[in-house]
């Protein structure tokens, strides 16, 4: 089936682009409360489900046996832009499990905050593995390596400790099976598994409410929730859509972006669960498309529904700081 237009790209008043995609919301049993496109569709939810892939490391003991603080909890469930608290935070991680940055295999690469990274390299600093925007979830895992009493060399191997445990809470969460045949390695390195939208969407319905889940699993969820509520900033970065958001929410909403045009999300107090995914891959137009059905099911008042509407029209500018257009949602 052709998936529908979720998005459009206005050059004045004229539509530019259009990007088609999928979109799902359910609650906590599997109940479908909107469907947008093939939603059944395997896609790579890719970093959108970090906060499922930190599960273990809160399960596992191993988070209270370092003394993981809660910004570093909420660092844990990041795509953070580089920026120095960021970098500062995967270091202090890695130090209360006794290692260092060298035991990070997600790689390196500039600050994706461009402040940041001019100021390195005007200080002729070259990045590190605690830039890369994945260097939080990336210390979780060697925390939970060594809470496990495993060598953290190799995490990122499908056949290491760490992943099968992720990979283990991925299908209780979801309900999806995680095949290696659908699988691919990730931008950091790590596994990703084609699952449905819709399983993507119950998984985070669990995971805003705790429905169907035991008792450390419905804390560990709770507590990654609460830590990133209160500190917005570590998921993201200065500027960026998910701190936005969540600064403005609270913990009225728990949302993440993956690549390609992939977003997760939680609603807790209506028990709902979102996933999307652009066929496109545009980052772009999966923000507006997310904000738009936040605002959908999420009742706002007047002063944040006003303070909630940039993030549903994004405008474009040109060099030269002049308004040419927006990135509007076509349907929800």
């Amino acid at each position: 089936m052709d998936n529908p237009v979720l998005a459009e790209v206005l050059r004045g008043e004229v539509v530019e682009s259009r990007h088609r995609g999928a979109a799902i919301v359910v609650d906590a049993d599997g109940g479908v409360v909107l469907s947008l496109g093939d939603v059944a569709r395997p896609v790579f939810p890719r970093s959108a489900v970090k906060a499922l892939q930190a599960l273990p490391l809160f399960e596992s003991g191993a988070a209270d046996r370092y003394g993981l603080s809660e910004p570093e909890i909420a660092l844990a469930v990041a795509s953070h832009s580089g920026e120095p608290a960021h970098a500062e935070a995967s270091l202090s991680m890695l130090r209360k499990a006794g290692r260092d940055a060298g035991c990070l295999e997600c790689g390196a690469h500039w600050p994706m905050n461009e402040a940041a990274a001019r100021a390195m390299a005007k200080e002729g600093r070259e990045p590190s593995a605690l830039n890369n925007n994945c260097s939080g979830k990336h210390a979780g895992f060697v925390c939970l390596a060594c809470g496990l009493d495993e060598d953290p060399a190799g995490y990122v191997k499908a056949g290491h400790a760490v992943q099968q445990a992720v990979r283990g809470a991925l299908e209780d969460v979801t309900g999806a099976a995680h095949l290696a045949e659908r699988s691919g390695i990730d931008g950091c390195s790590i596994p990703t598994y084609a699952v449905p939208l819709q399983a993507m969407a119950l998984g985070f319905a669990r995971f805003g409410t705790g429905h169907g889940f035991g008792p450390e699993r419905a804390r560990a969820a709770a507590r990654i929730r609460k830590a990133v509520a209160a500190h917005p900033f570590m998921v993201a970065g200065t500027g960026r859509f998910d701190t936005r958001a969540m600064d403005l929410l609270g913990a009225r909403a728990f949302i993440k972006t993956g690549a390609e045009g992939v977003y997760c999300g939680s609603l807790p107090e209506l028990g709902y669960g979102i996933a999307l995914k652009c066929d496109d891959g545009a980052g772009r137009a999966a923000e507006v498309v997310m904000a738009a059905l936040i605002a959908r099911f999420l009742p706002l008042d007047e002063a944040q529904g006003a303070a909630f509407a940039p993030l549903r029209e994004s405008v474009l500018t040109n060099w030269n700081g002049i308004e040419v257009g927006r990135v509007r949602v076509a349907r929800i």
